[in-house]
């Protein structure tokens, strides 16, 4: 793992094992073939038991259910070290994880949480996360899905856009607005008629990721299927926040896959009898790679720190999100530009993680949004138009 300041000198065994586990788990299971699965546009599907048997999803949450329960330090390195192999199969964890089994154990019934978390822990069954809406990317307020009481059931009307996971899931959490306007979280069954997932095809990015629309028409589900423990939008920017913890700790991965690639390729391309390596504008580009790892990797240290102590914030959270993957987007850029014209070929990562962390810069918001989350926390104004 690229360290330059010995951040992994800092933390405990156990930590430390996660680490080199998930490396070498990843690097014989994953690596070989991610380059291949991503030029066909195709999740490796075949890695979902072997995720599950790992203890990838949902790693933070309690044994109690089926869950790895490390802290939250380990759960980082984990997505860490798969989005040093690609985003799709962090992006997968994440979803699997932060957005569907946390809201589960966080605002779910005692009867929902024994009856889904241990399956989604395994990998046996598949979630997904349906929040975002065609109109609303980053307006989550103008919801436009709607969940209307009938009798003992809920009848869900709407579209969810650009969900990950949506074709393969088994279960869909979906956020609707009831008929007080109040937002709540469904678990629906993907068979339950009236529900539909359409894949999105023609990606140039996260092409080793499913991405579905969903739509729902007269889609009845039982009352029981609603998460009783939270309303508003509470609920779903509680999830977001989960999931943007372990981006910031992803994309150093990316980082590191982009750098390494960078500097081994500098090292052996030789113009006018010299290692590329040895120019100062390569240097610099290189430099810059490391630069932003080593101050990526204190943040996210940090925050893991905060988090476990019960004291992270959603703005401390915005920071290191917005800071770690706009560096992690720059230095695919450089080690791209450093490669030539073998930087646009899959036999070397840094195009690949290029374009998916295109997606990972817009997803769980924007670096507008976030620096917009940050300028109001720190002069108490919303931004005027």
């Amino acid at each position: 793992m690229l360290d330059y300041y010995n951040v992994l000198g800092m933390l405990g065994d156990e930590e430390r094992q996660v680490q080199a586990t998930a490396r070498q788990f990843l690097e014989s299971e994953a690596m070989p073939d991610i380059a291949d699965y991503w030029e066909r546009g195709e999740f490796p599907k075949h890695l979902i038991p072997k995720l599950g048997e790992m203890g990838y999803f949902g790693a933070n949450l309690p044994i109690k259910y089926g869950a790895a329960g490390v802290n939250n330090i380990s759960y980082g390195l984990i997505m860490y070290e798969l989005e040093h192999v690609d985003s799709g199969l962090r992006s997968f964890a994440s979803v699997q994880g932060a957005l569907v089994m946390y809201p589960i154990y966080s605002y779910g019934s005692e009867e929902q949480k024994r009856e889904y978390l241990p399956k989604l822990a395994s990998g046996e069954m598949i979630g997904c996360f349906g929040l975002t809406e065609h109109e609303g990317g980053s307006d989550p307020g103008a919801m436009r899905t709607r969940a209307v009481k009938d009798g003992e059931s809920y009848l869900l009307n709407g579209s969810k856009m650009w969900i990950t996971n949506g074709n393969i899931a088994d279960v869909a959490l979906v956020w609707a607005a009831d008929d007080d306007g109040v937002v709540r979280g469904f678990l629906v069954p993907t068979n339950t008629p009236g529900f539909t997932a359409n894949a999105i095809k023609h990606k140039m990015s996260m092409r080793a990721s499913v991405t579905s629309e969903l739509v729902m028409e007269d889609c009845r589900v039982p009352a029981s299927a609603m998460l009783p423990d939270v309303t508003g939008l509470r609920g779903p920017l509680s999830c977001l926040t989960q999931a943007r913890y372990g981006i910031t700790w992803g994309v150093l991965g990316a980082i590191e896959a982009v750098y390494q690639d960078a500097l081994d390729f500098a090292q052996t391309r030789e113009t006018f009898g010299q290692p590329i390596a040895s120019r100062q504008l390569v240097q610099d580009k290189l430099v810059d790679m490391v630069s932003d790892h080593t101050r990526g990797l204190l943040l996210s240290w940090r925050l893991a720190v905060l988090k476990d102590q019960g004291k992270m914030g959603f703005t401390q959270v915005s920071l290191a999100k917005r800071e770690n993957v706009r560096t992690a987007l720059e230095a695919a850029r450089s080690a791209r530009e450093i490669l030539g014209g073998s930087g646009i070929v899959l036999e070397h990562p840094a195009i690949r993680h290029m374009l998916n962390l295109e997606t990972v810069d817009t997803y769980e918001g924007t670096h507008d949004v976030h620096t917009l989350i940050l300028g109001r926390d720190l002069t108490g104004h919303n931004a005027l138009v």
